[in-house]
């Protein structure tokens, strides 16, 4: 097996009415992305940042800006917080969110958040969309080193007291940035699919994939299971 691969990896079902005949470990937790993921994609605010920092799009936008010389930093943190608050008004639930996160709050499922947005996005979308739901920890860019770096997924599992790392939980994402660092935490990786992703439903990073979010619901009922054959 190459250091990339490893074997499918799967958690007990949490209907407890049904038998869990495989032995599979419980899930103790799942950590979502935020833009793609609970809300609809935004892809445009991409090609606004790089256009705004003067970049090719080969270049990863959070690294060109960790690299610069203050106070060049601090405007260009400004520029692009100032294209995600513009967005975030136009920010849309994803179809089922709701669904799936009062399920998950109904199996006492725990719950956190990992993403490259500022914090105002983020808030804005659980103020409007998700009142009165719990996710802890919130993970954002003032966290360092970001997605594709497992080190926010693993600051989660730590803050769960879990002492396995990433390797109880799952990592739920629409970007190559998420299925990557939740592999490398250890972490079984979900790919919410859309028109713009469909490439990554077979990359190697990629545990399986869903087209809704409350389609988690029964993967998590029978008991979740990446799929065989990466």
């Amino acid at each position: 097996m190459s250091q990339n691969r490893r074997s499918p990896k799967q958690f007990a079902p949490l209907d407890p009415q049904k038998s869990n005949e495989r032995g599979a470990p419980p899930l103790k937790g799942i950590v979502f992305d935020v833009d793609g993921t609970l809300c609809k994609p935004q892809n445009y605010m991409f090609g606004q940042m790089r256009a705004a920092l003067s970049i090719p799009k080969s270049t990863d936008v959070l690294d060109h800006i960790h690299s610069l010389p203050e106070p060049a930093q601090s405007h260009a943190q400004a520029a692009i917080r100032a294209i995600e608050s513009a967005a975030m008004i136009e920010q849309e639930p994803q179809p089922g969110l709701n669904d799936l996160i009062e399920y998950l709050e109904m199996r006492k499922v725990r719950m956190g958040l990992c993403t490259r947005n500022f914090v105002g996005p983020v808030m804005h979308l659980l103020q409007n969309f998700l009142p009165g739901k719990t996710f802890a920890p919130i993970v954002t860019r003032d966290f360092r080193p970001p997605k594709p770096d497992p080190a926010g997924i693993l600051h989660i599992a730590k803050a769960w007291e879990l002492e396995d790392g990433g390797e109880g939980l799952i990592m739920v994402g629409d970007s190559i940035d998420d299925m990557t660092a939740g592999h490398k935490a250890g972490a079984a990786t979900l790919l919410l699919a859309n028109e713009s992703n469909q490439e990554l439903k077979w990359h190697e990073h990629t545990g399986t994939w869903i087209e809704r979010l409350d389609d988690l619901i029964g993967l998590l009922e029978v008991g979740f299971e990446e799929r065989s054959g990466k």
